[in-house]
């Protein structure tokens, strides 16, 4: 349990002391997205900071595949998430994805902060909201939306080869990519889990905004 509580608190004080970057939404269609911080799985524990100030091998987060019968960005990794509903937060957008999506329900308690609004190429003010999601034992995807559940190690996204910057023609600012296993992740959801990476865990004010998407993410 101590080191449960540090691990969110250690977050919690990032977040508490990050200054948002606020970029123009004009013109965009307003969404938000969970980092939900969770454990790797059945049978693991959920450890916080070790002495070293190193995070454990268990901490994970909640990512998914996208349904394949989705019309946009089908079978692609994402965060859950969606449109923000008229009168909703952006953080209670992100807890009712949550539901709606893997079957995880989370209270604004459980909320410990945002990362900077991303701007993507289909069109989309994307906010990303970070929460503490425990053991969320019993996931479920819902098959209109998410193929797969996946719980992905953060000492993943710590990886020497990570990111992964690749120029796009026409563009000042390069692709970023998080690698993930033998493949990858694109941004946008890569640029907001290497935010993630380089506020939350390493404690490095990294801004992201500029970074390019690859163009099948642009539709």
């Amino acid at each position: 349990m101590q080191r449960d509580d540090a691990l969110r608190q250690q977050v919690a004080d990032r977040l508490a002391g990050w200054q948002l970057h606020a970029p123009d939404e004009a013109g965009h269609k307003r969404a938000a997205v969970a980092l939900a911080i969770t454990d790797e799985g059945p049978g693991s524990a959920l450890w916080g900071l070790q002495k070293s100030g190193h995070w454990s091998r268990q901490a994970a987060l909640i990512l998914t595949r996208r349904a394949k019968s989705l019309r946009g960005h089908a079978g692609q990794w994402a965060l859950p998430g969606g449109r923000i509903d008229e009168g909703e937060t952006p953080e209670q957008t992100a807890l009712r994805e949550l539901q709606e999506e893997v079957g995880l329900q989370l209270t604004e308690a459980d909320v410990l902060g945002r990362l900077d609004t991303f701007i993507t190429r289909s069109g989309y003010a994307m906010t990303p909201i970070v929460v503490w999601a425990g053991e969320a034992r019993k996931l479920h995807p819902n098959p209109a939306e998410v193929a797969s559940i996946h719980r992905i190690r953060i000492t993943e996204f710590l990886r020497a080869d990570a990111p992964i910057l690749e120029p796009l023609e026409g563009s000042e600012h390069p692709v970023l990519k998080m690698p993930l296993g033998d493949n990858w992740i694109a941004a946008p959801t890569a640029a907001l889990i290497y935010q993630f990476r380089e506020v939350c865990v390493l404690g490095r004010a990294t801004r992201v905004w500029h970074y390019e998407q690859p163009t099948f993410a642009w539709k």
